[in-house]
This record gives C-alpha cells, sequence and structure tokens, in this order.
C-alpha cells in the first residue's frame, strides 16, 4: 500500500527533477499553486484523476509516481496481491483506488479497482480531460454527470465524457465497487 504522503513526496521529487517550480507545474496542469503544494504536503488528498493530471504534465507515467518503473513490454500481468492500493482513509472523500496496470510502459488508459464508500465525510467533485468507464460490480451508486442524475446497479456500465462535472455516492447500505478505466489523451 502507498500512502498518500509518499505520494506527495514523489511529486515534489520528480518536480523538482526536471527542475520545475509548482508555478510551472500550475502552469502546466491548470492547477492551483497552493493546490499542488498542499498535494506535496500531503493536506489533500487528490483524486486519482489529477495524478494522472500531473504525470502528464511532469512528462512521466502514473506508476513513476507510484514510485515503481514500468516494464518496457507488450503485456502486463499484476496479479491480485500485486495491485498498488492509494490508501483513502485518512481523506475527505474516502475513495480507495487499486491500480490494474501500473507496470504496463506507455498506456493510453489507466484501469483501477475503485471503491466508493459509504458515508464520505464530502462528496468529490472529479473533471478532467479524456473520457471514463465504470462498470459496478458490487453496490448501487447514484452517478452525477453535469445537471443528470443516472442511477447505476451491479452489472451496469456507465461511460461519459470525463470534462464535465462528475461523481457518484453510494445508494444502500453497502460501498460501491467499480471496474473504472480513465482514458486521457496526450
Amino acid at each position: 500500500m502507498i500512502e498518500e504522503a509518499e505520494l506527495g513526496k514523489m511529486i515534489q521529487r520528480h518536480r523538482t527533477n526536471k527542475e520545475l517550480t509548482l508555478q510551472d507545474l500550475a502552469e502546466k496542469t491548470g492547477y492551483t499553486k497552493g493546490y499542488l503544494s498542499k498535494i506535496e504536503n500531503a493536506e489533500k488528498a487528490p483524486p486519482i484523476s489529477t495524478l494522472i493530471n500531473i504525470a502528464k504534465a511532469l512528462n512521466i507515467g502514473i506508476s513513476e509516481i507510484f514510485g515503481e518503473a514500468e516494464e518496457n513490454s507488450p503485456i502486463c500481468l499484476v496479479k491480485k496481491a500485486d495491485r498498488r492500493v492509494i490508501a483513502r482513509d485518512g481523506s475527505v472523500f474516502g475513495y480507495a483506488y487499486e491500480t490494474l496496470a501500473h507496470r504496463f510502459h506507455n498506456k493510453h488508459m489507466d484501469p483501477y479497482f475503485l471503491t466508493v464508500p459509504r458515508k464520505p465525510k464530502e462528496n468529490a467533485l472529479f473533471q478532467h480531460k479524456g473520457e471514463e468507464m465504470m462498470f459496478v460490480l458490487e453496490g448501487t451508486m447514484k452517478f452525477f454527470h453535469g445537471q443528470k442524475e443516472y442511477i447505476v446497479e451491479e452489472g451496469d456500465c456507465i461511460y461519459f465524457d470525463g470534462s464535465i462535472p462528475h461523481y457518484g455516492v453510494c445508494q444502500g447500505k453497502k460501498e460501491v465497487k467499480c471496474l473504472m478505466v480513465i482514458f486521457t489523451p496526450e
């Protein structure tokens, strides 16, 4: 399991190795300098879409933020025991992500196993370039995409434009578990 504080340190290390200031990174990502500073100092737990955008701005793969070198191979097998968990227990949103293909070199899609908590302290609002797909494995969620609401149940799949603000909340008494794939264009 990778701790959120380690993510921030890894981002900072890659940024400083590339001789970028926080302001430079802010200009490349569109996030504020203050927000990026809070991520680096583990005061904010960013959603996975933010980590993907930061990795792209640093011209690295997201697996490098997780502290792993990507293998230069045309295939990647990640066993269940080898998944990387991005800890979310201490964050505001409580989302948990498990990486499913962090070892693949130069991938165009980022697949995750996502767990949406039953009762987050606060609802997360996500917005990023590209497309996203979520297939609900367990539970039911109310999904908000722009001004529209959808009930997404076990076995349902939702595919959407990630540039429109979106988020999901649990409906019922158990967490929602999803297969999530994010595609972010170059």
